[in-house]
């Protein structure tokens, strides 16, 4: 696994910072709240200073799927925000957060007067179409590899140490619906790996938990060795 680049809130330094936060609206919000419904015609976009939200999608058959998990420091509705388009997903809080709400035209109007700004913007944006292409050129891989690149992934983010130091807790409620989305496979597929796993004694998995024993297995499940 690679190191993950900075993300938009960490790129800042404090003179941009505060500019960004007189020009915005903190809010804070419980689990399980929408910041952003999918198909709504706003134009705010959203910096996530704490917790984690989940952007998830539904189909016109009513099919919802988790499409990315955002953590702390994130830019969130760039693009609805940035081009004037109605919302192409919906924002779900995955924890409590506090979020920062900032006004497209001000924003534009910062993001002019301060390359470092810009700089970060231009970096969400590549990164956003560097997880398109990743996620597009995974798809060809085994669903065990994606699922056990995803875990390891969830662990460097969010993992939390397990208090007998045996694994890491992934520190977020994830269903296996949640995961299946993330890996672009059905929920059957990746129940029947976790259920394989458990029974190795890699995982230990609860309701909208798990806990991951083996890191060295996944690894070599993600990435041969």
């Amino acid at each position: 696994m690679g190191s993950r680049p900075a993300a938009f809130w960490e790129c800042l330094g404090p003179a941009d910072r505060a500019a960004l936060d007189r020009a915005g609206t903190r809010v804070p919000l419980p689990a399980d709240r929408q910041l952003v419904t999918q198909g709504e015609d706003s134009d705010h976009l959203v910096v996530l200073l704490r917790g984690w939200v989940k952007v998830v999608a539904q189909s016109h058959a009513g099919y919802r799927a988790l499409l990315a998990l955002r953590g702390p420091g994130e830019l969130l509705g760039e693009q609805a925000g940035l081009e004037s388009r109605r919302r192409s997903a919906t924002l779900d809080t995955a924890t409590a957060v506090e979020v920062l709400q900032l006004p497209a035209t001000r924003f534009h109007a910062l993001a002019r007067g301060s390359p470092e700004i810009a700089r970060a913007l231009e970096q969400t944006l590549s990164q956003r179409l560097r997880e398109a292409d990743l996620q597009r050129t995974g798809i060809t891989e085994p669903v065990p590899a994606r699922l056990a690149a995803l875990l390891l992934d969830l662990a460097e983010r969010c993992g939390l140490p397990e208090p007998d130091g045996a694994g890491r807790r992934i520190g977020l409620p994830l269903s296996q619906d949640d995961l299946a989305g993330l890996v672009l496979s059905s929920r059957r597929t990746v129940s029947r790996v976790l259920e394989q796993w458990r029974v190795r004694g890699w995982i230990v998995t609860g309701r909208q938990s798990l806990v991951i024993r083996a890191m060295e297995q996944l690894k070599r499940q993600a990435y041969g060795g």
